[in-house]
Formats: structure tokens, sequence, C-alpha cells
């Protein structure tokens, strides 16, 4: 059966699904395996992300999480950062890895790294971290460098970033205000490979559960797999989605999502989110959340960065934007309307959970 809703259903029931609605208790790492991937480019938004996602947490206990393990940071899809659980990473690389590697050949080539340059370079690599060893980017690069291997004018950065998408290496451990690298193999447990079928139904069942209702075309462009591969994807996990359809199209969320077993009491929630949160970049459409007209207030000039915004029911209202201070935290914000008294007050809530979450003192300005 096909339900019929409105562009409103779908901004509320993805905030249930993301787990930013009545989110259970969790652990960090029960909120990024529930997600799936999350964007994290940004490191200090991702944390809030995941925080946000996992009420009572605070930014030591998703730091540490990182830290031992218990999530990890690589290039999984769309060439960009995200956080993943640790069994996850391996089967999503082996299915949308080698997809990544191709579109990012012709940059590769202008670089001069070749296949041999990449057997050369995990190598080396390789002896320098095994025994469970962890090595900083510049450190790596000396290894490189000594071995006669430039990594000038970003042929290291991408040396590194297609090692991570070839499973040789990803992230792992901060070591002062840098992230080291480490051995994926010693890193990660050991998962035993998934038929492509079975990973592709693995991977739009969960997207669905978590970001749903979004659409095939969402999920291929999440993914950056082939539209072939996204038809199969659906296809195989079809018995287990409901569809729901708004303005004459399909949207699917898993049937058993948290927003397709319980009503929703229409309570308001505000929320203060990062910058590159799910509630936009999980989706090739974002308009259900963030008006066309609105976008550029979000991302200025298209530059790719998207700023920390005030969300109510679903919604973008506005952007914040936050200033270190020797002894507290200053919020500004960018209304895109004037904000009645009830959602000013429910985002002062937000921002103080963000301050129990930092454990500093923040101050609207």
């Amino acid at each position: 059966m096909t339900l019929v809703g409105t562009v409103r259903d779908l901004a509320r029931l993805r905030l249930r699904n993301q787990r930013l609605l009545d989110s259970p208790a969790g652990s960090p790492a029960d909120a990024v395996r529930w997600m799936l991937a999350l964007q994290a480019q940004d490191y200090a938004g991702a944390l809030w992300s995941i925080g946000v996602r996992a009420p009572g947490s605070t930014v030591d206990e998703v730091t540490a999480a990182l830290d031992e393990g218990r999530i990890v940071r690589s290039w999984p899809m769309r060439g960009t950062l995200h956080v993943t659980a640790p069994e996850d990473l391996p089967w999503m690389l082996e299915l949308i890895g080698p997809r990544m590697l191709a579109t990012i050949a012709p940059r590769r080539r202008q670089l001069g790294i070749t296949d041999r340059t990449l057997e050369t370079a995990a190598d080396l690599i390789r002896g320098e971290l095994e025994g469970g060893r962890a090595a900083t980017r510049p450190e790596l690069f000396a290894t490189l460098e000594s071995a006669g291997e430039s990594t000038g004018g970003q042929r290291g950065i991408n040396l590194l970033g297609a090692l991570c998408q070839s499973r040789v290496l990803c992230l792992g451990p901060r070591r002062g205000a840098q992230q080291t690298f480490v051995h994926f193999d010693e890193w990660l447990p050991e998962v035993a490979p998934r038929d492509r079928e079975d990973a592709l139904r693995e991977l739009a069942l969960r997207y669905f559960r978590s970001h749903g209702p979004a659409t095939a075309k969402d999920l291929g462009w999440w993914t950056q797999l082939l539209v072939s591969d996204v038809r199969v994807a659906v296809a195989s996990a079809r018995d287990d989605l409901e569809e729901l359809e708004v303005d004459g199209v399909s949207y699917f969320q898993a049937a058993d999502s948290p927003a397709a077993r319980g009503e929703d009491d229409g309570r308001p929630v505000t929320l203060a989110l990062p910058g590159f949160d799910e509630l936009l970049l999980g989706y090739r459409d974002r308009a259900a959340s963030l008006r066309p007209e609105e976008a550029e207030r979000v991302v200025p000039g298209k530059n790719g960065l998207f700023l920390p915004t005030i969300v109510d029911g679903g919604h973008v209202m506005g952007t914040w934007h936050r200033t270190k201070r020797s002894r507290e935290i200053l919020v500004e914000t960018t209304e895109f309307a004037e904000l009645d008294d009830g959602v000013r007050t429910r985002f002062s809530a937000a921002l103080q959970n963000y301050a129990r979450f930092v454990g500093e003192s923040v101050r609207e300005a």
C-alpha cells in the first residue's frame, strides 16, 4: 500500500528516522551504526552530529570512541570523509570503493599516480604501520619522500586518500591536533565478504531506515553508485520498505523505521545542528527541509561549505555561528525570518544541550 503525504510529513518523518526526535538513549557508536554513515570532513561538526543523536553523550565520549576504534573516520563514499561503524566500513568500501577510485582516476593521472605508484606506496606504508603503529600525515609523507615518491602539489593527500579507499589505511586516533593513519586490517575487525546484491540490499535498507523517507535518486546521490546498482539495491530491499507519495514522487522508508512504527504527536522540536549534518547532506533534493531560495544562505556563494543551522520541525529557519572566547562560546544567529518566542526558547534550550556536550558555557549574542 502506498501512503500519501505532504512535504511537512517528509520533514517530520526524517527527524524521527534520523534520531533527531525522541532518539533512544544510546552510545555514540549506536548512533553512528544506526545512521550507517555521517559526513565528517568538519571534525568538530561531525562530533556534534553524533552527539545530538546520542542524547547525554559528551564530546570526550565521542572522541574516545574514535580514538579507540569503536567508530571510524575514512572515505567510504563520495570522495569525502564520513564516520561509520568499524564493521560497516570494509563492506561499504568493497561495494563503493572501485567506483570512487575510477571516478578520481583522471586526477591521479594528472598527478602522475599510477597503479604501480599505489602498490609501492601501499607496501611502504604497511611496513611503517604494522604492529599497531599509527602515523600522522607529515610522517607518512616523509616515508614516501624518503623512497623517492613526491608528495607535493596535492600528490601526497591523493595517495593517502586512494590508499584509504583501497582498504590499506584508515584514520585512527588523534595525536594532539592531528588525526593519525593506521593499518586498515589491524584497526578494523575481520568482516566476511558480502555477495554484491546482498551488500546493495543492506545499503538500501539501512539508508531508508535511517534517512527515509527518501527517493531512489537520493540514495544514488548519497552513494554515487551507478543507476543500475541503485535499481538493484531498491528492488532487493523493496519487500521491507514502505512507500510514501508526495506530490507524485515516491519516497521510501523501511517498514521498521521509527517513524513507520509510531504516531507523531506533533510536539515541536527545535535543533542547533552543525554544518554538513545528514539532515541536509543525506539527500540530493533538500527542499523538504531547506527552501531552494534560501539554500545559498546555508552554503554562501555555493562554495560547498555548509553553515550550522537552526532547524524547527525539520525546516531550516536560519544559521548560527560560534566564536570561542576564553571563558565561553558566543553564538550569533542569522534568521531567515523573525522567529516566534516558542522557537527562540527551544533554540536556546538546544544550545544548552550543545553546551553540555562540549563542556563549555554558551551565550547568545
